[in-house]
């Protein structure tokens, strides 16, 4: 396989690098193609850059936070749904599905990352998303894109991991649910560079106001569940 591609279906700007960017920016050094595709800009978040009668300007920064964080993670620029922060539950899921399959179609992904069902916070965008990308990823078997579609995988966070940091309020899977365990600290430069593209939501991530020691230990391995695997993908 000379071209890989992987796609990153996410619900909002920063939700494709504090989980799991630093997945996408090693395998981009491998010469893997990656495509970041986020459902809104941001702009129902917390912000500390701006009051919340302000979400044009607060979806305008984020947006460019997006930019920054794919810039700096090595991948392709963002593709954006542009659906409304907050209410992904109330879009009809047969468009939104529809939209993420044509995104699809277009970029022939091998791999597609999603959150789980849950959306491993409970979010309900999150769990909005994991429902349009799983119902775009079967449809897309029955089509031409069989040929290339090899792997979906939810990423996650081991229970482990979330104990160790007293992180209850997080949705992490028993250690030995799961399949993929990536160490990123390779790449923990690029990630952090891609942390700080994210600027407006700083305060909002406990995390970051962490030691280094529990910032090393939440941000430098991802956690992923092979949801549906299929035969090895054709030439492309």
């Amino acid at each position: 396989m000379t071209d890989w591609r992987l796609l990153v279906v996410m619900a909002h700007p920063d939700d494709e690098t504090f989980r799991c960017g630093g997945t996408p920016a090693l395998l981009a050094r491998r010469g893997v193609t990656i495509q970041v595709l986020t459902a809104t800009r941001g702009e129902a978040a917390t912000s500390d850059l701006s009051s919340p009668d302000e979400r044009d300007r607060l979806a305008l920064a984020r947006e460019q936070e997006l930019q920054c964080a794919c810039a700096a993670l090595g991948i392709r620029p963002p593709l954006l749904l542009n659906y409304p922060d907050g209410k992904l539950n109330t879009v009809a899921e047969e468009e939104a599905a529809g939209r993420v399959l044509a995104v699809m179609e277009e970029f022939g992904p091998h791999v597609v990352i999603i959150w789980p069902p849950d959306g491993m916070s409970g979010h309900p965008d999150h769990v909005a998303v994991n429902r349009w990308a799983n119902l775009a990823f079967r449809r897309a078997l029955t089509g031409n894109l069989k040929r290339y579609l090899a792997a979906l995988y939810y990423v996650t966070v081991a229970c482990s991991v979330a104990d160790a940091l007293g992180y209850t309020h997080l949705h992490a899977t028993p250690d030995d649910v799961i399949t993929v365990t990536i160490e990123v600290l390779s790449t923990w430069d690029r990630k952090l560079a891609a942390i700080r593209c994210h600027r407006t939501q700083w305060t909002a991530s406990p995390i970051l106001s962490g030691s280094t020691e529990r910032q090393r230990l939440f941000l430098g391995q991802e956690h992923f569940i092979r949801a549906l695997e299929l035969k090895g993908p054709e030439e492309g």
